[in-house]
């Protein structure tokens, strides 16, 4: 049996970071986020059905804009629903996909920003949530280039801290240096995730 290991956290926590470190010690690492963009390329299904939806107000240079689609939905349930439910089962066909061509003994990391909000811990054999600081969370968001009121209303819609560490395995804290973080990813990959792949 192939070992897939569901990795979240809140915007600005670390996880691609942490991914980044999971991919440099063997594992495969797919991005929930980069799933959500190719299936709604165009020439997809996805792409006619968020047309149809959502009209071409989101279209640009042919292509779907996901910041004006991603304000069409930030202040319209509704609108949200909607595209989740063109976006969601499309991903996770993509997912389970990647999961049936694994090998035994092969360990998937999957990066999922939304997995308690879609219930999908039950989908993996091991979850890890990589948790920051607020403040510090910001800091980082900002040095990105967002906007004050955005990192707010991103942080406000994801869920907790608390429900992330109540589905969780593995708490990986990443309030100090990136190498601080990497010795955390590279203790739970030898002394968990590793013998529990070759089981």
């Amino acid at each position: 049996m192939a070992f897939v290991v569901g990795l979240t956290g809140g915007i600005g926590s670390g996880k691609s970071l942490a991914a980044q470190f999971f991919s440099q010690l063997g594992a495969l690492v797919i991005d929930a986020d980069q799933l959500a963009r190719s299936v709604i390329e165009r020439g997809s299904e996805g792409f006619d059905e968020v047309l149809l939806r959502f009209g071409d107000t989101v279209l640009k240079n042919g292509d779907i804009d996901r910041v004006a689609l991603g304000q069409i939905i930030f202040d319209n349930p509704q609108a949200k629903k909607d595209l989740e439910e063109i976006i969601h089962p499309r991903i996770r066909a993509e997912f389970e996909e990647a999961v049936a061509s694994l090998n035994p003994g092969q360990i998937m990391v999957y990066e999922i920003p939304l997995l308690v909000e879609t219930n999908a811990a039950d989908r993996f054999d091991f979850v890890i949530t990589v948790e920051s600081d607020a403040d510090l969370r910001k800091q980082r968001l900002r040095a990105r280039g967002m906007f004050h009121s955005d990192i707010e209303k991103r942080m406000a819609s994801q869920a907790t801290e608390e429900q992330r560490r109540a589905i969780a395995d593995c708490v990986l804290t990443n309030d100090g240096s990136e190498d601080e973080l990497l010795r955390q990813v590279e203790n739970i990959w030898e002394s968990t995730i590793l013998p529990r792949a070759q089981i």
